[in-house]
């Protein structure tokens, strides 16, 4: 998830074509909607940032065997949780 987040946010608008529905819109939507690099830099940003906790998790897993998995999904889901909330305001 780390790498692919790195990918899309390198990608400059490339890697638009990998979000969910955005190929079902019409050519003038996007254009008039839309700002593919834009996208593609704030999901990149998303999934590096949802990475971390297992990241963090697998260093913890090292030294206290089973913790840091633990620890990883406890924060992931506290991260979604604020993720969807985030999502329900914009469309508010």
């Amino acid at each position: 998830m780390f790498l692919f987040g790195i990918i899309f946010y390198k990608s400059d608008g490339k890697a638009v074509r990998f979000l969910s529905g955005y190929d079902m819109k019409t050519e003038e939507e996007r254009r008039k909607y839309y700002e593919e690099k834009r996208m593609c830099r704030a999901y990149g940003k998303i999934m590096i940032f949802m990475s971390l906790p297992f990241i963090v998790g697998t260093v913890i897993d090292i030294f206290f065997n089973g913790t840091g998995y633990l620890i990883a999904w406890v924060m992931w889901v506290f991260l979604f949780i604020l993720l969807i909330i985030d999502r329900y305001k914009r469309k508010s």
